[in-house]
Parts: structure tokens; sequence; C-alpha cells
């Protein structure tokens, strides 16, 4: 059973982030029938701890020992730590949280804490979409989920940028305590228990890449011509070649194939159709070269997790949908 909770800082922790671990497991709700958990941030450098706030400090009685204790351990953001070290005696209290049962969760750059620990080798895990090729690079042996907004791999739980850290801690509530203390929870921080799609839904999308030395006209052609349908033959003889060795050349520059290029620039393009206007998803479904609205559901649901309606609400407010 969850009872004793600790978040553990860093200088630069993110307030916000800290913020959120306070409200899900902080605060006495016990008139309301809730569980009340035994809360404590403890500080991995000392007392007081800068925040990447100017002029805001958080200070604390509380040092690593305090680990020893938690059932779950917390590790917010903060500023650098993607790029930082880390107290040897803080990652060595990490791995002995895992070993003895307990838990340990991070939000967002938290995860590069649990990745020096070694706690994301051979697990799967997420990271705010920012951080996805740092975390790679730097953790080649973790199993990184790029479009989710958490990752359970029991007993080491990651999630994404910021918010991504109130679905993790919700989940948690929910399967130690059941959805009804979830639930509750939720309620009174006037946020859902359980959001649809991922963070590929969020993630800021990039201008068209046509800097490709021999394919780069006929990107810029496609892009143009989206509602369009072309065979690899016909884009072949666009860039004067064969099609074997256009389908080379295309995969070498961009890094996939014309199919799965076309099809995640009709999505990209559906997103700001539905971001930008008021056009009816029969009408983007055409615009966009799916054809039909069930081809567009079905497709976007598979980039991004979440339905054109519901991405709808979420950019542009429910009375968009």
């Amino acid at each position: 059973m969850l009872k004793n909770v600790a978040a553990v800082l860093l200088d630069g922790v993110h307030p916000f982030e800290l913020g959120v671990v306070c409200e899900v497991f902080g605060l006495d709700r016990s008139d309301e029938g809730l569980p009340v958990y035994d809360f404590a941030v403890v500080s991995a450098e000392g007392p007081s701890l800068s925040t990447h706030v100017p002029g805001f400090s958080v200070s604390t009685p509380y040092d690593i020992d305090r680990l020893d204790e938690a059932d779950l351990v917390i590790v917010p953001a903060g500023s650098t730590y993607a790029v930082r070290g880390y107290p040897p005696e803080l990652l060595a209290a990490l791995r002995q949280v895992v070993d003895r049962g307990a838990r340990v969760l991070s939000v967002c750059s938290g995860v590069f804490v649990l990745g020096a620990a070694g706690l994301l080798d051979g697990r799967r895990c997420t990271v705010h979409w920012q951080h996805v090729d740092e975390l790679a690079r730097q953790y080649p042996r973790a199993i990184i989920q790029p479009d989710v907004l958490y990752v359970d791999e029991d007993p080491v739980i990651t999630s994404a940028g910021t918010a991504a850290g109130i679905d993790a801690c919700l989940h948690i509530v929910r399967k130690e305590q059941g959805p009804e203390v979830a639930n509750s929870i939720a309620r009174r921080m006037v946020v859902p228990p359980h959001r649809d799609g991922g963070q590929a839904q969020y993630v800021e999308r990039p201008l068209p890449r046509s800097q490709c030395d021999t394919v780069g006209e006929v990107l810029v052609w496609m892009e143009h011509h989206l509602d369009r349908e072309a065979t690899v033959e016909q884009l072949a003889a666009r860039a004067r070649m064969s099609p074997r060795t256009f389908a080379r050349r295309f995969q070498q520059e961009t890094g996939t194939t014309p199919y799965r290029w076309i099809l995640r620039q009709r999505v990209l393009l559906a997103q700001e159709l539905l971001e930008a206007t008021d056009e009816t998803i029969d009408f983007i479904a055409g615009r966009t070269g799916f054809g039909t609205a069930a081809a567009l559901r079905h497709q976007f649901f598979r980039a991004l997790g979440t339905t054109p309606n519901a991405y709808r609400r979420t950019f542009r407010g429910p009375q968009a949908a």
C-alpha cells in the first residue's frame, strides 16, 4: 500500500513540477475520506536549493537518508538536469529504493537522474519530446517511447513534460488505491483523471524539410499536392530517376519511404487545419488526401493517439468541436 512518498530535489528544480507532486501527495484530504501520505521534500544538495525561477528557493530539513523509508520516490524536472552531474550518494540511494521493492517516478527531465543511476537500462521510458534525442544519446540501452504521456515499467515510472507528471501521479494513485481515490484527487485539482492520446499531439511541428540534394524538388511538389495520389514511378519520373534509384535516394535523404513521408505530411496539414480553421472533418480529409473522414480518423489516431475532434477541442476549446 502506498503510504510514504518523497520528492527528491537538486539545484535548479522546476517549481511547477515540484508543485504537481506536492498537490497530489502532500495535501491532507482526510476530511474527504481520502488517504493521507507521509510526504517529504528531500534535498540532495544541502538544506537550501535554487529553482529555475530567479529569487525563488526551496529549503527543507530532509536529506537523502529520508529516501530509505519511502514507498515512492519522485524526481521532478530541473534546469540543466540533462547535462549536469549528480551526487553519487543520490544515485546509490535511488538504486537501493528499487532494489528493496519501492518505486521511483520521474517528471520530465528528472528521467536523466534515473538514467545516471542505471535504472533505465533495458526498460521502457519516456521524457518531454524536446529531450528525446539527448536521452537516447546518453542512455542507448533505454527503450524510449517518445509519443506517450507516461510509461509504467514498474518499479520505474517515467513521464513526459510538465502536466504529464499529473497523469503519472494520478496513475500511481489509481493503481495503488483505486479509481475512486484518483478521481477524487483529480476533481479537487480540476484536471481529468485520465487524458486521451499522447504527447505526440503537443510536439512543435517543424517546417517541411526540402534541403535534400536529389529529391528536394520532388518533396516540394509533394508538399503542394498532398491531396493527390502519386506512385513511386510517377515521383521517380519527376526526379528523372529510375523507381529503384529514387526509392533508395529518398530513403537516404529523408530517412523514410515516400509513403510514410507523405502520410506524415498529411497528418501535419490536418493538424494545422484543425487548429486554424472551422472546416469540417470531411473537407479536411479531402484537402489532406485521406479521402474520407474514416480514413483521416484512422491515420490521425495511429500517428497522434487521439481523434481529430479531440485534437481540435484540445487546441481550440470545446466550442470548436
